[in-house]
């Protein structure tokens, strides 16, 4: 369980602990020397190759900043290459990290997803309960039936994941999937060489040998940090974004004590009228983990890269390499042929300010 007395450090602590190597130690990217001088980094030293544009229009600089001269607008997901990652000054202090699109422009990174281009083979098999897939395209536009080309349900982006109950083929011998909504009675359909089937290797236990009662997430909302203990060692950090209010609500994440005692890998996340400021309409949200009864999760975000800020509706929002983390990490274990499991006592969570 968690100690009474929290280890305590700053934010910038926790930021300098970053750039020490900590994270790198544990399988997260660390900024290189470089970057963190501000000279132009290699971007697949991050594991970075395009990005999507996320909002509906964004402006690129000549240089990393929001006071430099604008030299490119870009539309929303336009992909191209991200050549160069570095830090700019200190407007957004949250998050400095801008990307070069193209050798052309820069573009803050909290408006630009990182995505990749992987075509999948089609799988034609798909057994009667349905088997976990993820996206692994920039974005792709899911139909109400593949016979109906204009009627395009949802655009389905990149991280994204979907239970898929059937395969089926046009007349023209494409591939799509069947996907059964989880929250409207309704299903869907998505081009098969768009969606990679999730594996057993994917979602196996982390830290398995760890006694359950030993392992233990902090969220700082002052920092908006996300740390997982086992024991009194920190093991792994993320910077997150959490509840915010709002001009129609206070959504801020409430500070206590929680367990993650009810997981999902996919879940349709909506609330409120369409047309309506702060409503939201999100499918196929990546790896849940529930810590309140209210539907206060952690989960994987691809609607946003802008981590270090209160931005949401009160869920804890991470990218979905973090959350697909904590999914692991955390109990209860969820097998990769179901699609919710539901446990008297999960890993604890404390939320602090």
């Amino acid at each position: 369980m968690p100690p009474l007395d929290l280890p305590s450090f700053t934010r910038r602590e926790f930021l300098r602990w970053c750039a020490a190597g900590l994270l790198a130690l544990i399988g997260r990217p660390t900024p290189s020397f470089s970057l963190l001088t501000g000279k132009i980094s290699d971007p697949h030293t991050f594991g970075l190759s395009l990005g999507r544009i996320i909002p509906p229009k964004t402006e690129g600089y000549d240089r990393p900043s929001f006071s430099a001269n604008i030299r490119k607008t870009y539309w929303r997901d336009l992909v191209l290459p991200i050549t160069g990652v570095t830090l700019g000054d200190e407007n957004p202090n949250h998050n400095r990290v801008w990307y070069l699109l193209s050798d052309e422009a820069f573009v803050h990174s909290g408006e630009v997803q990182p995505v990749a281009l992987q075509p999948q083979p089609p799988q034609t098999e798909i057994s009667s309960q349905g088997r976990l897939f993820e996206v692994t395209v920039p974005y792709t536009d899911a139909l109400w039936h593949p016979r109906l080309t204009w009627s395009v349900a949802y655009r389905l982006y990149y991280g994204s994941t979907f239970w898929v109950t059937q395969a089926v083929q046009d007349e023209q011998g494409e591939w799509w999937y069947r996907i059964a909504d989880d929250k409207w009675p309704v299903v869907f359909f998505a081009r098969a060489i768009h969606l990679r089937l999730v594996q057993p290797e994917d979602v196996s236990p982390l830290s398995p040998q760890v006694p359950a009662n030993e392992k233990w997430i902090e969220v700082r909302l002052n920092s908006q940090v996300v740390i997982a203990w086992e024991s009194d060692k920190p093991v792994f950090a993320a910077r997150a974004a959490t509840g915010a209010r709002f001009r129609d609500g206070d959504f801020r994440t409430p500070p206590g004590r929680y367990q993650t005692n009810r997981k999902r890998p996919s879940r349709h996340m909506a609330a409120g009228d369409r047309a309506a400021p702060n409503s939201y309409d999100l499918p196929g949200v990546p790896w849940v983990s529930y810590l309140m009864d209210n539907g206060i999760s952690f989960h994987g975000t691809y609607w946003h890269n802008d981590f270090g800020r209160p931005r949401s509706h009160g869920c804890i929002n991470l990218s979905p390499q973090d959350a697909l983390w904590i999914y692991r990490w955390t109990h209860p274990t969820v097998p990769l042929d179901a699609n919710y499991v539901t446990a008297k006592r999960g890993t604890a969570v404390i939320v602090v300010e």
